[in-house]
């Protein structure tokens, strides 16, 4: 679900908003703002880390022969990455006050923080890439006007729409997760790498747009060496840890009941895989 320098933002971040009440999916939280349901918008902004897939619930069609897979380095793609991760992951009651606006300060957050880890800003974290799957503007129009207008991006002239996302990591371990055990030694330090946020538009699910990113990701991870690449789940998302086995992934271990009680979230699960590495000689 992932080198650029600052710019200025398609929306200013609020210091304050009286009130925007939203719910997170069951299944996500994966901004990590809030660890539960909240009814202000005056939570801390947490180190994105363990990578869930929401609910699916329509059956919208697409062309798979449209979609695009592909690292973002364009701002406004980054951008809409980060529009797709909030829509994805909370609902909002489009009648609460300043909804929208509050939408646009988790999106601003997550975008600047997006920018920091691919730019090698935040400490712990080597490499970070955003990978996202895009569809022509044309061809999700009549899935969701929303979407189209929430996540869309212009590319070489060519309007396109973010309907998948996640990042790859790669670090010694995510903040605030349980760390793998492979490579042991001095591999950990660069041949081991997280996915984290993976998500799609939730009028796409069921097109195999998730299944397509993991595998990319793994191609991009070899690229960089990766030998051990790892993904967290809440241990109640039988969804996702589906989709991680499918495509590859192996249990290795799980969180202490204690360490997700004291961070008031579902228990982890951490789910290992293999990746082939060619050492040139």
């Amino acid at each position: 679900m992932l080198v650029l320098s600052s710019i200025s933002s398609p929306f200013t971040p609020y210091r304050r908003l009286s009130r925007a009440s939203f719910m997170p999916h069951s299944f996500c939280n994966p901004l990590g703002y809030c660890a539960r349901t909240v009814s202000s918008w005056r939570c801390l902004l947490k180190p994105i880390a363990a990578a869930r897939v929401c609910p699916e619930e329509t059956h919208y069609r697409i062309d798979k022969s449209l979609v695009k897979l592909s690292e973002a380095v364009a701002e406004e793609e980054l951008w809409a990455a980060a529009c797709l991760r909030v829509r994805t992951f909370y609902d909002f009651d489009p009648a609460a006050f300043r909804a929208q606006d509050h939408r646009n300060y988790l999106a601003e957050r997550e975008f600047e923080a997006l920018k920091e880890r691919i730019a090698g800003k935040r400490e712990g974290f080597r490499r970070v890439s955003c990978i996202n799957a895009t569809l022509p503007l044309s061809h999700v129009m009549n899935a969701s006007d929303d979407l189209c207008a929430y996540c869309k991006f212009v590319e070489n002239g060519c309007e396109r729409v973010v309907v998948g996302s996640l990042d790859l990591n790669n670090c010694h371990r995510l903040p605030d997760e349980i760390a793998g055990k492979k490579p042991e030694g001095i591999g950990a330090d660069f041949a081991r790498a997280y996915i984290s946020n993976v998500c799609v538009a939730k009028e796409l699910q069921r097109n195999g747009l998730a299944h397509a990113l993991i595998m990319e990701s793994k191609v991009v991870a070899q690229k960089w060496g990766i030998s051990d690449l790892y993904v967290h789940v809440a241990v109640n998302n039988i969804p996702a840890r589906n989709l991680y086995m499918k495509s590859g992934f192996i249990f290795e271990s799980d969180e202490p009941a204690w360490q997700a009680r004291f961070r008031e979230r579902p228990r982890r699960l951490l789910l290992w895989a293999g990746l082939p590495v060619n050492y040139k000689l």
